[in-house]
Parts: structure tokens; sequence; C-alpha cells
């Protein structure tokens, strides 16, 4: 059995409008290899694009990996990290408020993904210049431009 292989992801979601026409960029690093993946959707939230984006990024691993996930989202970074979304489907995707929590599919399939993985979460903050997410952010914005009126 060979060593397990770290995989960088970076991601971010775009979205004009709340909702609106959204776009999502992810890409992975792994040792000297670089792979850029991006997508959108005409009608969607920033925080779909945002979970997409981790989704798809995993979707593309053909192996446990040990994977580190940077994202400017808190919203997925704790949905994680805090065991918010555990928490959300062991309540049948209802918060503490009674109020159903929004994305439960989306949760659900990034669960099943990172279970896949050895795997960490790690915040960064958005447009402060990381090369990555500027790049990450470039993909989305340009995927939900395709979405847009006139796009």
């Amino acid at each position: 059995m060979g060593k397990i292989k770290h995989v960088d992801i970076y991601c971010d979601g775009a979205c004009s409008g709340n909702p609106g026409p959204g776009g999502w960029g992810s890409i992975l690093k792994y040792k000297n290899h670089q792979k850029e993946i991006s997508g959108g959707a005409e009608k969607t939230t920033n925080n779909r694009m945002e979970l997409t984006a981790v989704i798809e990024a995993l979707l593309l691993l053909r192996e446990k990996c040990d994977v580190t996930i940077y994202t400017d989202s808190q919203y997925v970074v704790n949905g994680i990290e805090k065991g918010w979304a555990e928490n959300w489907r062991k309540n049948g995707w209802t918060k503490p408020d009674k109020k159903p929590a929004l994305n439960s599919d989306l949760w659900e399939a990034l669960l099943a993904e990172i279970k896949k993985h050895s795997h960490r979460f790690v915040w960064i903050k958005g447009h402060a210049g990381h090369p990555e997410n500027e790049r990450c952010d470039e993909l989305a914005v340009m995927q939900s431009g395709k979405y847009s009126v006139g796009g």
C-alpha cells in the first residue's frame, strides 16, 4: 500500500443576485499538477455554488486522499468543521431554531464525498490577494456570466 496522496483543493462560488445566475470554480493541486474546473446554474444562490465547487472537486478524486479544502465560505467551513451539517441531518435537516436547513441535497452529497477521504477545511479571506482563491473567483464569475441576461 502506497502513501496516501495529499491534494489541495481551492473553491469559490459566485452569484449575481441571490438567487440569480451563479457560477463556481475549483482548483485541485497534487504535487506539481493542477486542474481547474468550473460550472454554473441559471437560478441559484451563492451558498449552493460554494457547496457545488467543493463537491465537484471531490468527485474528481479516484482514490482515498488526504485533502485540504480552502474556501472563503464560512458557511461551508462551519457546516463541516463545527458539525452543523451532521447535526442538521440527524435532526431531519432541521436547524435548532426548527427552521429547515437549506441546501440539504448538497450537504448530503458533500458529507458522502468527504467520508471517502481524510479531510480538513480551511477558511481563507476572500478577495485578499490569495492567488488560487482569486482564480477560483474569476472562474465562478465567468460561469455566472454565461447565465446572466445577455451573457
